[in-house]
């Protein structure tokens, strides 16, 4: 077995697995930096692990009346796209066990199919807050995905392949690309839309339940028990992937190369380090934004469509 199998098989065990295991430590990081500066103490960066463990093993799961299996299944869809974007993804190292699916348009379709299949759920709930959640998220996704698309394949035209490995690996050996036009605007394009995809301020306040202004709770509000900690562990690893991508493609050094132990060490702890300082400044930047307007919403995401857009016409006349 050649060393390049063997650092993708490792790669795809040991991504899924930090993941899973790091997602809830960075939302209780991100709550940690934000109690702190709010001036209150905290609940500690483990919390997220013990809410977990009292739904999986001290609640139970409640099923409303009239929902069908698009309710029930919707948890694991969106665990199970989240896990295998996790395994892909290049995010230890450049090597993906399955790299047709490290494809940019393969990965954000499977993004994108668990945010529908959640909004398909808040619908079969037939409640007026569940419609009400899902008819946001849509609205949101149809200006999200788009520029999600547009902005990384102006990282790709100069590559020419619209794999992710290829593109961070391009990086990695070309560092001067970083401060390329086309990298600065599809950077500000791709934050915009991470913001926007994990439902973080100023698009939506992940810790509030106000029926004006919810919109990813609102789906939600009917799960309860192992149910709800399958949406909330999937909620936690969807903005881990999303920051770890954005980490890689715009500053990948640290990534390993190579199938070698320490490589693949190193590799580790810089996606660590840098998910969490990216992690650390979101928090930062929330203690000192307000929520927008539902219907300004849509024109933020225009603009970041827009410069993404722009980062697209710079990768072909710049080129």
């Amino acid at each position: 077995m050649s060393a390049g199998v063997v650092s993708a098989l490792v790669v795809g065990i040991v991504q899924p697995l930090l993941v899973v295991a790091g997602a809830p430590l960075l939302t209780g990081l991100m709550r940690q930096v934000r109690a702190r500066l709010e001036g209150r103490a905290g609940a500690g960066i483990a919390q997220p692990w013990r809410d977990l463990r009292k739904l999986l093993l001290r609640k139970e799961t409640f099923t409303p009346n009239g929902t069908t299996e698009v309710f029930r299944l919707a948890p694991l869809v969106l665990v199970a796209t989240t896990l295998v974007v996790s395994v892909v993804v290049p995010f230890v190292a450049t090597a993906s066990p399955v790299p047709p699916v490290a494809d940019l348009f393969a990965v954000v379709a499977l993004l994108a199919l668990g945010t529908v299949v959640l909004a398909l759920a808040g619908l079969d709930t037939g409640t007026a807050f569940g419609g009400m959640g899902a008819s946001r998220e849509m609205t949101i996704i149809a200006l999200v995905e788009p520029t999600l698309l547009v902005s990384i394949f102006a990282l790709s035209v100069r590559v020419g392949s619209t794999n992710l490995s290829a593109i961070v690996s391009s990086t990695v050996h070309d560092p001067a690309r970083v401060i390329s036009p086309v990298s600065l605007l599809a950077l500000v394009a791709l934050a915009v839309v991470i913001v926007a995809e994990t439902g973080r301020l100023p698009v939506d306040n992940p810790s509030t339940h106000l029926e004006l202004t919810m919109i990813h709770e609102a789906m939600v509000l009917e799960y309860a028990g192992p149910d709800l900690a399958l949406v909330e562990l999937a909620s936690a690893m969807r903005l881990t992937v999303f920051l770890g991508l954005f980490a890689n493609l715009f500053a990948p050094w640290g990534i390993a190369t190579s199938a070698a132990p320490l490589a693949l060490l190193a590799g580790i702890g810089a996606v660590v380090v840098k998910v969490g300082v990216l992690g650390t400044a979101l928090a930062f930047g929330e203690v000192f934004l307000a929520k927008l307007r539902l219907f300004r919403v849509p024109e933020l995401l225009a603009g970041s469509f827009l410069l993404s857009l722009l980062a697209v016409a710079a990768s072909f006349f710049l080129a």
